[in-house]
């Protein structure tokens, strides 16, 4: 059963909405117990995921790093679109943290049995 699910549509740079999504995630920990807890990156939410990157090229801090913690937190609920990574041509991408990848209605699916979704 989900009770809360995150998920995030908007890239890691040019707003602040991934890292307080994130903050937001970690913090509901303390209120949920971590296995009624999900995860969905879908669209440009998906960049938040991208291992290696070179924030300081763009003269920005690496947002993306701290989403490792959802390791740290047992969040196991993760996934992340098949649609996206195809739309976007990252087939071939390393990933900062493992998701299980799925077709967008499946993953559609999943996070309509969500009690609560917030989506940044």
């Amino acid at each position: 059963m989900i009770k809360l699910a995150f998920v995030f549509t908007q890239p890691p740079y040019g707003t602040a909405t991934s890292r307080e999504g994130l903050d937001a995630l970690l913090a509901a920990t303390a209120f949920c117990d971590e296995s009624e807890i999900a995860v969905f990156f879908l669209d440009d939410g998906i960049f938040n995921l991208i291992a290696y990157q070179k924030s300081e090229e763009i003269l920005q801090k690496n947002v993306s790093q701290p989403f490792k913690l959802l390791d740290l937190y047992d969040i196991e609920q993760r996934y992340l679109c098949q649609q996206s990574v195809q739309a976007l041509q990252l087939e071939k991408t390393n990933w900062l943290i493992d998701c299980e990848i799925l077709p967008r209605t499946e993953l559609m699916e999943k996070l309509q049995q969500a009690e609560k979704v917030l989506t940044f």
